[in-house]
């Protein structure tokens, strides 16, 4: 049999998608496949593809002649190209225009969009998912709209929960005295600074409980274009809560803290949910997307946009120290369920091996 030869195709590269892409590769080319992993340069400076034995061509985030030129020349002899969100699947079917090398898109995450650009958004959905052999989806909503879209072929996919870094101890106390949390309350929420993470309901819910004693401190880590909105509103409402950027320690903070909460609008399998239940930090999450399927029972769900009732089960909780612990004992459990590394990359090559359907040398 041949080498198996891939494409990895990723876009603006989330880092859900990029975490996944790396650990695909890794896998991947452990497996003998012959790997190349085409990204804007910034994504691989962070992620480092080549230290997964992949090769890694440079392709900017466009659709200009030059960039798609670029792709379409990567992607030669390859026996399947695997996009990675929806402008990387759109943009490589256009490169890929004329030749007959399959193309599956793994469907990470939901977008949503108002007016003209939903419009466009709709488009968008609708191109990459047709244009797609298969698409994967690591939630069934994803999976559903995928096929209203017109995709020919979509399916559940098994996705990785990523291993979390080495933390420290629950409660560490280095890391509690850092964010400022001695002796009160520490929250920890994680992701871009953008609409639909929920973290002006986020805030709403915090004016909430800081009648506290004492005052719970709401941590989020992450950067985003809705920064400077979001600090110009604590710093009037004098809200407790710590905007502290990006940050490569994120397992240690979600360690320390007594709650971890996830306000977004949409979530196929959010990193900060399987860290928290994996490291057995009791979560608040909104019941939304992926989320009830990744979290079962070992989470407390909330209506999405609705801060009373998220403050009211985090003030709960805060003074429940028995459910606390019935949470972490569950979030473990959950955890230990969810699919591992290798399940994610037997699929995924088994997609490539049905799509390829290399042919026997002859002798």
């Amino acid at each position: 049999m041949s080498q198996l030869r891939t494409v990895q195709v990723l876009g603006g590269g989330s880092a859900g998608s990029s975490a996944h892409v790396s650990s695909l590769a890794a896998g991947l080319v452990a497996r003998g496949v012959q790997v190349t992993v085409c990204a804007p340069p910034a994504v691989d400076r962070a992620y480092d593809f080549t230290a997964t034995g992949a090769r890694f061509l440079p392709v900017p985030r466009r659709s200009d002649p030059a960039a798609v030129a670029a792709l379409r020349a990567a992607c030669a002899g390859a026996d399947v190209v695997h996009a990675h969100g929806l402008h990387a699947a759109s943009r490589t079917a256009f490169a890929l225009s004329g030749r007959t090398v399959p193309l599956v898109l793994t469907w990470h995450t939901r977008r949503y969009a108002e007016g003209a650009r939903r419009q466009i958004l709709h488009l968008l959905e609708r191109r990459a998912a047709r244009a797609a052999a298969v698409v994967l989806a690591p939630s069934s909503d994803l999976v559903d709209r995928a096929r209203v879209r017109g995709a020919r072929d979509a399916r559940l996919a098994p996705v990785a929960a990523p291993v979390p870094r080495a933390a420290g101890t629950l409660h560490d106390g280095k890391a509690r005295a850092e964010l400022g949390a001695v002796e009160r309350p520490l929250l920890m929420a994680v992701g871009s600074l953008v609409p639909h993470h929920g973290f002006s309901t986020l805030l709403d819910a915090a004016r909430i409980w800081r009648g506290l004693d004492p005052v719970p401190l709401l941590v989020i880590a992450g950067e985003g274009r809705d920064r400077a909105a979001l600090q110009q509103r604590i710093q009037e409402e004098q809200l407790p809560v710590r905007l502290i950027g990006c940050r490569d320690d994120v397992g240690e903070l979600i360690a320390a803290a007594d709650l971890a909460v996830l306000s977004s609008r949409w979530e196929g399998r959010s990193l900060l949910a399987q860290e928290a239940l994996r490291l057995g930090v009791p979560l608040v999450a909104t019941e939304v997307g992926g989320v009830p399927e990744l979290v079962g029972g070992a989470a407390e769900l909330v209506p999405f946009g609705n801060a009373e009732a998220l403050a009211r089960t985090v003030v709960r909780l805060l003074g429940d120290p028995e459910r606390c612990a019935r949470l972490a004992e569950a979030g473990r459990e959950q955890a230990a369920g969810w699919p591992t590394e290798d399940d994610t990359i037997a699929h995924v090559l088994s997609v490539y091996d049905e799509l390829a359907q290399p042919l026997p040398s002859r002798t």
